[in-house]
């Protein structure tokens, strides 16, 4: 059994997640019995799968020494640094919810980490069922320090530096230093009472206590109401906090170098690709708003789209929302950098490419980005065609041709170096791909200068 443990799944005492027949399952150690059969017989668990807000899951066994569980599977685990700002608020209000319903029943969450958090069915959810205690009268929230460094320091510095900020959590995986989070809010903070007491007032304690090596500092008492109040407040606050910074690809589509037949064209060429694979899971690598995810008509289980662009991944996640589509799971992700893996050994949390690798899509959608990622990344196309050949099993990619005026916006910036790129041609495109992949389909969009290709690995 411990070798099929989950490598992030080992700081928690209560129990660890393991997978047993490409199935994750969950154990759960005596020491949390106690906890787990309140939980369970008081219906505090049902009430929560009936709202999807916890990840719904059954019981396998149950014995004196351990007890098996097995969640709903969920087919792709997102974190905290892939996710919009509009996707992290979300979480994070998730989190305090279950907070206040907890506290209301009789229990309190012991951790707030945003990693108990992902997306599946169109919404946040969370799923770490190990996170419940017992409430203890007068005793603080004692996951509150780190909901503050999980959740609401990176959405402040992302109000105030933009959305760029949430990154951060890439580098502070066990949340964001309260001091440093201080040192980089505007001084104008320290006059708000609210994040007087909860950021700047909580870092003086912080200093203050640093070197209690003996342990003797001890929390004050705090009623239930008075901790109701702070989750209210700290909801109320995180609901109204925004972003308004420029985007470059936020409004893409609208100003777009091809006509509205070619777009039209190009949109039922993709539909009618993904209709002949009976496509059941896809990723779209640069999907934008997802406007060409939703102009498929076949039903798809799963459909990953991610773009480099914050605006245009909040814009998609608020026309999923609108529109009830579960299938979709809008992300952030520069496809020149996707997310590595972090943590102890660095497989604490899982790079993107094995996330994607084990999701296995069907079929991988990349329009109107080779050009990008070749002449903005310098990635050649041999490169490329790996990269997309160790997650595709079919690949619907756009080629525009080196007349198309976005590359030739991109060419021009090159200066000097102009000539280096003179290999960005189809005929060099076409002969890196058709070493990894079988060129089944090739179709030129009318009244555009560009060309698709249906392509299927090797």
């Amino acid at each position: 059994m411990e070798n099929t443990r989950h490598t992030s799944s080992f700081r928690d005492p209560s129990g660890f997640v393991f997978t047993e027949d490409n199935l994750l399952k969950r154990i759960i150690f005596p020491i949390y019995f106690k906890q787990y059969n309140a939980l369970n017989d008081s219906g505090f668990f049902n009430k929560l799968f009936h709202n999807q807000l916890l990840v719904p899951h059954q019981e396998l066994k149950k014995s004196a020494t351990e007890i098996h569980i097995q969640p709903e599977q969920i087919p792709f685990i997102s974190y905290p640094y892939e996710w919009s700002f509009n996707q992290y608020k979300e979480a994070a209000l998730l989190t305090l919810k279950i907070q206040k319903y907890s506290l209301e029943h009789g229990f309190s969450l012991k951790d707030a980490s945003a990693f108990n958090v992902t997306f599946h069915n169109g919404q946040a959810l969370f799923i770490d069922t190990l996170s419940f205690d017992f409430y203890n009268e007068n005793e603080p929230w004692r996951a509150y320090k780190q909901f503050i460094t999980h959740f609401l320091a990176p959405l402040l510095l992302a109000h105030y530096h933009g959305a760029q900020s949430l990154k951060m959590m890439t580098n502070f995986i066990d949340g964001i230093p309260i001091n440093m989070l201080t040192s980089m809010l505007p001084f104008k903070t320290k006059l708000n009472p609210f994040l007087y007491s909860n950021i700047h007032l909580l870092a003086k304690f912080e200093d203050k206590h640093n070197e209690d090596y003996e342990g003797t500092a001890n929390p004050k008492k705090l009623s239930k109401k008075a901790q109701l109040n702070i989750i209210t407040s700290l909801y109320d606050y995180i609901k109204k906090l925004n972003i308004k910074e420029y985007s470059e690809w936020g409004n893409y589509y609208e100003k777009t170098n091809y006509a509205q037949d070619a777009f039209n064209y190009k949109a039922d060429l993709i539909n009618s690709w993904v209709h002949k694979l009976n496509t059941k899971t896809l990723i779209d690598v640069g999907g934008n708003d997802g406007t060409f995810v939703r102009r498929i008509t076949h039903k798809l289980d799963t459909a990953i789209v991610c773009d480099i662009d914050n605006n245009a991944v909040d814009f998609n996640y608020t026309t999923l929302k609108i529109n009830k589509e579960k299938h979709i799971i809008p992300l952030v992700l520069d496809v020149l950098n996707p997310s590595a893996g972090l943590g102890f050994n660095n497989t604490e949390r899982d790079s993107f490419l094995n996330r994607i690798q084990q999701f296995s899509p069907d079929v991988t959608l990349a329009l109107a980005l080779i050009h990008h990622i070749t002449l903005s990344g310098n990635v050649t196309f041999n490169m490329s065609a790996n990269f997309f050949a160790s997650f595709s099993k079919h690949l619907i990619i756009e080629f525009p041709n080196r007349e198309d005026s976005w590359v030739q916006r991109l060419l021009n910036t090159k200066g000097e170096f102009k000539a280096h790129f003179d290999f960005y041609s189809e005929e060099n495109f076409e002969e890196a791909y058709s070493k990894i992949f079988t060129i089944v389909e090739k179709v030129s969009i009318p009244n555009a200068k560009r060309t698709m290709y249906f392509l299927k690995l090797k």
